[in-house]
């Protein structure tokens, strides 16, 4: 049986509607207007033990209230979800110790105090035996190289070393599913790699069930097999993330460089020019013209080297957001 599963799963929010102006303001304190809002709107997902799936979707998409209603910390309006065995809004202890929720935005940790006060607390909250704490604690410390910082109050540690203890402190308990939401926003690029690296050794190692919510699609192609994309609270897209390209992706760039070094000046008529620095040039070509256009380009110029390649993936993405919002507003 599957490890998550998410059937008709909705969630709505009713919020004051607000209006402009000094009366309205004085009005609303009398009599309120109400509007619904959809966060989730009947989600079907199901997720193997073992699996490292991203969840994608755009700001307001409804991805981080899922991950809290699959945490229980929230509960639905609608639709059922099994974690394990347990409905998560029911707050089972046993449910509690088997997953864990870390959250980019959000701290775990106490301020003030030194990272491994706060893992001592987990300790306890957890019942981690002894000797498997100290020893769950040494492993996960050496693979992220924060062993010297855990005297240091936290509030002395940079964001990438905090987002590390962040880690720890969810994964002394050694969870079963890891719920990420954001882990690497606002890290630089060395912090986002060696998190990175991380994730998918401890996943490898320990066979555990991510899923990962990130606008980086760095992250997502260094971790994931399987990308289920959310948009206007619903689900567009659950496959791979080559399927992605194939599906979405309408275009492909072909980059060139011409032995002369004299770029054709009529080379728009081959498609969207996007660069032009000689001896090389950019295009952008529909997928199913490549052929063509290849061979038109070969015949008219000196091609010392040719390359086609998928746009950006965040390019695409981008365009799936906003090709199911188009949808939507249809």
């Amino acid at each position: 049986m599957p490890l998550i599963e998410i059937e008709h799963l909705a969630k709505s929010y009713r919020v004051i509607q607000k209006k402009e102006g000094l009366g309205a303001s004085i009005r609303g304190l009398f009599r309120r207007e109400y509007r619904t809002v959809q966060a989730v709107r009947g989600i079907d997902l199901t997720v193997e033990a073992g699996e490292f799936v991203a969840f994608l979707g755009p700001n307001g998409a409804g991805k981080t209230t899922t991950l809290k209603l699959l945490s229980g910390v929230l509960t639905p309006s609608g639709g059922t979800a099994r974690v394990m065995g347990h409905v998560p809004w029911k707050r089972e202890n046993p449910y509690r110790r088997r997953f864990a929720l870390v959250m980019g935005q959000k701290n775990q940790l106490w301020w003030d105090l030194p990272a491994a006060e706060s893992f001592r607390l987990h300790q306890h909250i957890y019942r981690i035996e002894p000797r498997q704490f100290q020893q769950t604690c040494d492993e996960l410390t050496d693979l992220l190289g924060v062993g010297h910082l855990l005297g240091r109050p936290v509030r002395e540690l940079s964001l990438g070393e905090r987002m590390k203890m962040e880690l720890i402190a969810a994964l002394l308990h050694s969870p079963d599913v890891l719920f990420l939401d954001e882990p690497t926003i606002g890290l630089d690029v060395v912090a986002q790699h060696t998190i990175q690296t991380f994730l998918k050794h401890y996943q490898q190692v320990r066979n555990v069930t991510i899923l990962l919510s990130s606008h980086y699609m760095k992250d997502v192609a260094a971790l994931c097999g399987r990308v289920v994309i959310i948009a206007q609270g619903r689900i567009v897209y659950d496959g791979s993330l080559a399927g992605i390209r194939d599906r979405f992706a309408a275009e492909k760039i072909i980059s060139l460089a011409v032995a002369d070094g004299r770029i054709p000046p009529d080379l728009d008529r081959y498609g969207e020019v996007l660069s032009i620095e000689p001896p090389r040039a950019k295009l952008r070509v529909p997928r199913g013209a490549v052929p063509e256009v290849l061979a038109r380009l070969l015949e008219s110029c000196p091609i010392e080297d040719i390359t086609v390649e998928d746009p950006p993936l965040e390019e695409v993405i981008a365009a799936v957001f906003a090709q199911s919002e188009s949808k939507d507003e249809g």
